[in-house]
């Protein structure tokens, strides 16, 4: 089945302006009586609302930011993005803005998030009025519930509170609003993941790139375990794994090839589908993991050396996890010689390579390796926390963490842990799991457990990182304080 196009040139069909474009145009929307008139209109709206995800993960801000500040993995350290890793960054994002790094930064999380929140306002508002197939219509409008929940999240786990908009902008006095409290991001976060669980069930009719209703479902496992809401992170990932549409790979570098991204797909529930040609998108992430000088035809065409793995969290790994195949001290150059780990990169002699974006057919920088969003292994690791928070180390807590650690190759986590420790295991294990896909930070943030765990991750490239209490959260881009007068930057960085 075609994937859908993530074009953002389809926001033109909207006559749509950015939602919050920099220049202090405020959030904001060009109203016509001319759209959202027949089903191909409908279409050509949702369409733009995925434009904004294929504008996330291009950069990808979703993964460079959050990953450069927590413990796992850090860049090269080029001006723009050593900021997040050493905490130097303002509310202006100076040095992303000067060094042409912007779609790596939190600016562009905020700014395209509300881009993608003002389409999807348009598409929830018009199409229930557009006269096509009752059950399509309905059907384009809980996509656009779930895009905007989604995007929303982005929001809330990146700036705390912030504005909360849910009607088009038809005049630019609708466009200027307030900022809500993080809790009715949340209230609004469940209000349209309600109305996207009417979405269809899983199956091969569902296009690569949407999503089917067990991913609405894990999106609010997650953004209620974010929330601490463990009742409903619980109820909502056990209505995911007992549907039965997906299981876990039995090779966990399998979910990672792109040759294999439709057998991926029985594991990962939602991702960006990357495209190495048109029509499609692409993201710039493989280059930045693959060696320098794109020296390893087996990492891509054309890679960089600018992002590699902590040694710290290397070494963290049990020596029998088969998730080390997805990490790698020595490399196969374009002439067939092995480069050792001391010449992998000459910033530091423990370079160490992460291979889940690798792309052997990528075109040039451009490949189709996909960025998972929501795994199947993630929302176990949902369940097996939530249920500990709630009832303590059961043996249903067991069965869920278990089972990702038995796919790792792993024993069973040792009986008899306590609360504390039993969640602390689960927390090491989303570590393993899901490092290099924009997670770990957003654990150590909704945690409180960034300023005791980050200090500890250095290297002889960062020898020194001292997070404050105040980078839990990123600041509201003050572009964006300039531009609507009826928000302010958040107490902890006036």
């Amino acid at each position: 089945m075609k994937k859908p196009v993530l074009y953002t040139c389809l926001a033109g069909l909207l006559t749509l302006a950015n939602a919050c474009a920099l220049e202090e145009t405020p959030y904001s929307s060009i109203y016509t009586n001319q759209f959202f008139k027949t089903a191909q209109d409908a279409e050509s709206a949702l369409l733009a609302v995925y434009g904004s995800v294929g504008d996330l993960y291009a950069g990808p801000a979703p993964l460079m930011v959050s990953d450069f500040s927590a413990d796992q993995v850090y860049p090269r350290p080029v001006v723009g993005r050593d900021t997040y890793t050493l905490f130097s960054y303002d509310p202006n994002y100076t040095a992303a803005k000067s060094f042409g790094r912007v779609n790596e930064s939190p600016q562009h999380i905020w700014s395209t998030c509300y881009a993608g929140i003002e389409k999807a306002n348009w598409v929830i508002a018009r199409v229930p009025d557009v006269g096509m197939d009752a059950a399509r219509r309905d059907q384009v409008v809980a996509e656009a519930q779930f895009l905007r929940a989604f995007f929303y999240w982005m929001v809330a786990k990146n700036f705390g509170d912030a504005v909360l908009k849910t009607t088009p902008s038809i005049s630019e006095a609708e466009a200027i609003v307030a900022k809500a409290t993080r809790a009715e991001l949340y209230g609004q976060i469940y209000s349209d993941l309600e109305g996207a669980a009417g979405l269809p069930s899983y199956s091969a009719t569902v296009e690569k790139g949407r999503p089917a209703k067990e991913v609405a479902l894990a999106l609010h496992a997650k953004a209620a375990l974010y929330n601490e809401d463990w009742a409903t992170a619980l109820a909502k990932a056990q209505a995911v794994i007992g549907s039965g549409k997906y299981a876990l790979l039995d090779d966990v570098r399998d979910v990672y090839i792109a040759a294999r991204e439709d057998v991926a797909r029985q594991e990962n529930l939602w991702a960006f589908e990357s495209e190495s040609t048109n029509p499609g998108r692409t993201s710039q992430i493989m280059g930045l993991y693959g060696p320098r000088n794109s020296d390893s035809p087996a990492y891509g065409k054309e890679t960089y050396g600018s992002i590699f793995m902590y040694p710290s969290f290397y070494d963290s790994f049990d020596p029998a996890d088969k998730r080390l195949l997805l990490l790698d001290t020595s490399y196969v150059n374009a002439r067939g010689q092995v480069i050792r780990q001391k010449d992998i990169t000459p910033i530091t002699p423990r370079g160490i390579l992460v291979k889940k974006f690798q792309d052997p057919n990528s075109v040039g920088a451009a490949h189709a390796s996909n960025i998972p969003i929501l795994r199947l292994a993630d929302v176990y690791l949902v369940a097996a926390e939530a249920e500990a928070r709630l009832n303590g180390p059961s043996a249903l807590a067991y069965g869920y963490v278990n089972s990702v650690r038995r796919r790792a190759g792993l024993p069973d986590l040792a009986a008899g842990l306590g609360p504390g420790a039993f969640v602390e295991a689960v927390l090491r294990e989303r570590a393993w799991e899901l490092f290099a896909e924009g997670d770990r930070w957003y654990d150590l943030t909704r945690t409180n457990k960034f300023l005791s765990v980050v200090p500890a991750a250095v290297n002889d490239v960062f020898k020194a990182r001292s997070p404050q209490a105040r980078h839990r959260y990123f600041p509201i881009p003050q572009d964006e304080i300039n531009a609507n007068q009826k928000i302010e930057q958040n107490p902890e960085w006036q």
